[in-house]
């Protein structure tokens, strides 16, 4: 099915191109306010003039909000019921256990890869060396309250915490909570009881839990006609109050985190698809851009999972089981991206700090890493408290973290445009050699 009549205007530009041209517009106009839009007080510091304030606060910030705001309000059922309908779909145990052990080992194996990435670079060019202390200094008490707050949740956010944050003692709490490891824990273990309860009281649930997918579904594809113009006030927000001066102090360090980046999107990733998933790698990049848009403006993997699996069922035509059973788990689990970044801060702060990391705490920070990437949030900055964790297990003082503080945002949108990529990699990957769909599949005996 092509994209013009899966989301976009058949009578008009396509979808994805709509939202290449609002992406562009936001960035263009975004750029144009910051640095016309902006005066200097008598103390040196930049103010937005009265008219950019009014468009921030009553145009702009405004509408990237509600959009953001719908796709998550969409989420929590769309998570629910593609993992039960998915795991109900794939039906036999055997199967489910062949999907979730080759889902596992592209997860761990391609993250490893990505963290491996990560931690070669900053060996190579050494970022967090030649960095002048006294702009460290002012980055750090710049940004000390904000990172006073991250380096509490990461303390907090243990290892065995997170572990034990997989079991949910209340379903829905953990999905008001906004703990969608729980409730994806949930689903996986309703979805499997339902597959194996072949009565007519759970046909008639799978139908409604069906029911409640194509709803969803039906709600995404009215929200995500929105999005060109949601992307083109989230960039123009972002860009117009920050500008870009923020990345020049660490320019070294983000030219490497986006570096490494680029190399797992950009080589990784199609060695996969070409000699794994046999699928030629630009024509997956053209297909998946509307998704990689939406995950660069949003900084969000679970906001922008909605238009993950549209893509993958409708445009990429993966089998409907594997679409959702992959890209449900990796909007949470599939964190290469993240992964990466990650051990690049780790790394990083401990060259800043001149603390020698010998290989064999390298490795353990590429573990780390892995067991982060799964365990981080996927909401913009979900990762920074994870990596405070790991900062404090190495005895890396935590409150470096406020350094990237400054730039994390645009490390961010680049960081999620990997995950989601790779969530829809994993689909291809993990489709290699199974069945198409049987028809009406879920109206079948559970």
């Amino acid at each position: 099915m092509g994209m013009a009549s899966s989301g976009g205007d058949s009578r008009g530009l396509a979808l994805h191109t709509k939202m290449l041209l609002g992406f562009l517009l936001g960035a263009v106009a975004g750029g144009l306010a910051f640095a016309f839009g902006h005066t200097v007080d008598a103390e040196g510091v930049k103010q937005a003039l009265p008219w950019l304030q009014v468009v921030l606060t009553w145009i702009t910030q405004p509408v990237g909000t509600i959009f953001l705001n719908l796709l998550f309000m969409l989420v929590l059922p769309l998570v629910f019921s593609a993992l039960v309908l998915g795991v109900v779909e794939i039906g036999d145990p055997k199967a489910l256990g062949r999907i979730g052990g080759k889902t596992l080992i592209f997860i761990v194996t391609v993250t490893g890869i990505a963290v491996t990435i990560g931690l070669v670079a900053v060996n190579v060019f050494q970022p967090g060396a030649g960095i002048d202390p006294d702009v460290g200094r002012a980055l750090i008490a710049e940004s000390s309250s904000q990172a006073a707050v991250i380096v509490e949740r990461g303390e907090a956010a243990s290892a065995m915490q997170v572990l034990l944050s997989i079991v949910p003692r209340n379903p829905l709490q953990a999905g008001v909570e906004g703990n969608l490891i729980g409730v994806m824990f949930f689903a996986l273990l309703f979805g499997i009881a339902a597959a194996t309860t072949p009565t007519a009281g759970v046909r008639t649930f799978v139908g409604t839990v069906q029911g409640v997918y194509d709803i969803t579904l039906k709600l995404i594809n009215a929200v995500i006609k929105l999005a060109p113009y949601a992307v083109a006030a989230l960039l123009f927000t972002l860009i117009a109050s920050k500008g870009f001066s923020a990345l020049v102090p660490l320019a070294k360090f983000v030219a490497v985190a986006v570096g490494a980046l680029a190399v797992h999107m950009f080589v990784v990733f199609p060695l996969l698809l070409w000699f794994v998933g046999r699928m030629n790698p630009l024509e997956f990049f053209r297909k998946a851009e509307p998704v990689i848009l939406t995950a660069f403006s949003t900084s969000s993997s679970s906001a922008t999972l909605p238009t993950t699996l549209r893509v993958a069922e409708e445009v990429l035509g993966t089998p409907k089981r594997i679409g959702r059973f992959v890209c449900t788990l990796g909007a949470t689990a599939n964190m290469n991206g993240t992964a990466l970044f990650e051990g690049v801060v780790v790394l990083f702060l401990a060259q800043f700090f001149g603390i020698e990391l010998s290989l064999g705490q390298q490795v353990l920070v590429l573990l780390m890493c892995i067991l982060g990437g799964i365990g981080a949030a996927g909401v913009p900055g979900g990762s920074l408290p994870v990596i405070a964790s790991i900062l404090v297990m190495f005895g890396i003082p935590p409150e470096g973290i406020a350094l990237i503080l400054g730039v994390d945002r645009f490390i961010d949108m680049c960081r999620t445009a990997v995950n989601v990529t790779g969530d829809l990699v994993g689909t291809v990957v993990v489709s290699r050699g199974e069945p198409a769909d049987a028809p009406d599949i879920a109206a079948r005996p559970a």
